[in-house]
């Protein structure tokens, strides 16, 4: 697997040329919490690895040369992207918070396309449906600088929004399906040039890795060590995205993390798996027992959360040893007798053992964070502050997660009947930055004493 890294660096002359491109943000607030483009950067590898030229522009790259070199950075990776003021999106112009533009400047990016090799095909990616304003806003500048090469969108947005997409992206082609299906389906089509797979699609193992040697800096590793997940939560896109989970072999998965701490000198890992616990006696521990085995010097961080029931003695135990520093549990909410609708993932005697199994395995409080949802549809105040101070009574620490309402899932009607905004009309009023699923305006002063709640 490693040799596939390194792969078809020097490209024959007739092969067609490929621009990846990940787009800016418009939000009201954006943080790099480890957040990479696996999916982008999956297929810069894959077009590497059979004989296409590829180039890769970050448009939220935190370490583009340009950028000021004295900025703060936070722990592990994790930082502050640059921003620019820009007018707040029609319909939104109420709202109390300031609407920017972050990633690098434009003019920066000008000169990156300019610098290029005019591409043969430009892929975009996508990521939160309503940060589509900043896809708009990349494709314009592409095409100020070339009118013909065709730009294809891909990523979150496109496969859950495709019609807006097609309508509002001025992407000339919006891939709906993931990119191992239609990738060298797409380079046909725009380039004329035919490849011949040399991978499985459906063995993750015979991936190679995500290029991130293409970033100016890595500062840490993504990674997948399955993907696809089997509960079904109402506000979740997990299963539309993925709907059977696959995983790859935990000698494979070691491997990779040997290969990144080995060659990139990489210490901190970021697990972007949505279940990464599920059927832990064959996935989790092997892996887990063979990290602790070769004795790598390594942290690891669970963004996406882990499952709360799937937290034993020994996986406690385990992910201790193993390097383990940010824990995030997806709890959403303690009212466990009136969370049937929303999902079905854990009672509150497994969120009770699992705390106790983490803290009697070493993890301290400022590492062990349990995620609530804030914003759900019908939700009462009271109910977000009980399950703060629930949390807080374990020893552990409550994190806020806004709830975004996404098209497709469960839970996307309630939302559209709760919202003071036409939700279905367009996505940037989903937006969970001004809490959509509320009939009154956006006001800071509830968040605030949330948030102050939270943190004492």
């Amino acid at each position: 697997m490693a040799s596939r890294q390194r792969c078809a660096m020097t490209m024959p002359a007739d092969r067609p040329h490929i621009l990846l491109i990940n787009p800016w943000v418009h939000d009201f607030a954006a943080y790099d919490f480890w957040a990479k483009p696996m999916g982008l950067l999956s297929i810069a590898s894959l077009l590497r690895c059979h004989g296409i030229a590829v180039s890769y522009i970050d448009c939220l790259d935190r370490f583009h040369p340009s950028a000021p070199k004295s900025r703060p950075e936070a722990r592990h990776g994790r930082g502050p992207y640059l921003k620019h003021r820009l007018p707040k999106p029609a319909g939104l112009e109420d709202v109390p918070r300031h609407y920017s533009r972050y990633g690098i400047r434009p003019q920066w990016f000008d000169a990156d396309l300019r610098r290029l090799q005019p591409p043969d095909l430009v892929l975009v990616t996508s990521m939160m449906t309503y940060w589509y304003p900043g896809i708009q806003e990349t494709i314009k500048l592409i095409r100020s600088v070339w009118a013909h090469p065709p730009i294809v969108l891909g990523g979150i947005y496109a496969r859950l929004c495709p019609d807006h997409a097609r309508r509002h992206s001025e992407a000339d082609h919006v891939a709906i399906q993931p990119a191992e299906k239609n990738l060298f389906a797409i380079v046909r089509k725009f380039t004329g040039f035919t490849i011949n797979p040399n991978f499985d699609p459906a063995d993750l193992d015979s991936y190679p890795y995500p290029a991130l040697d293409l970033q100016h800096q890595i500062g840490y590793v993504p990674l997948l060590t399955s993907r696809g997940c089997p509960f079904n939560c109402a506000y979740c896109a997990s299963q539309l995205l993925e709907p059977r989970r696959r995983v790859r072999s935990p000698a494979g998965v070691v491997e990779e993390i040997k290969f990144w701490q080995t060659d990139y000198g990489q210490r901190d890992f970021i697990l972007y798996d949505d279940a990464f616990l599920v059927n832990a006696e064959q996935h989790a521990i092997p892996i887990l027992e063979n990290i602790i085995k070769a004795n790598f010097r390594v942290r690891f961080h669970t963004p996406n959360a882990i499952h709360i029931r799937g937290i034993t003695a020994q996986t406690a135990l385990l992910m201790r040893r193993a390097g383990f520093t940010t824990l995030r549990l997806g709890l959403e909410t303690v009212e466990f007798d009136h969370r049937q609708s929303f999902d079905k993932k854990v009672t509150e005697a497994q969120f009770k053992r699992a705390v106790g199994h983490l803290q009697t395995a070493g993890f301290e409080k400022k590492q062990i964070g349990a995620y609530l949802l804030v914003g759900l549809p019908g939700q009462d105040w009271s109910s977000i502050e009980h399950s703060i101070c629930t949390v807080k009574q374990l020893g552990i620490t409550p994190v806020l997660a806004h709830y975004t309402p996404i098209p497709q899932t469960a839970l996307w009607p309630r939302a559209v009947a709760a919202s003071r905004y036409d939700l279905e009309s367009d996505p940037v009023f989903t937006n969970n930055a001004i809490m959509p699923c509320r009939k009154e305006p956006f006001v800071w002063d509830t968040l605030t004493r949330l948030k102050e709640l939270a943190a004492a």
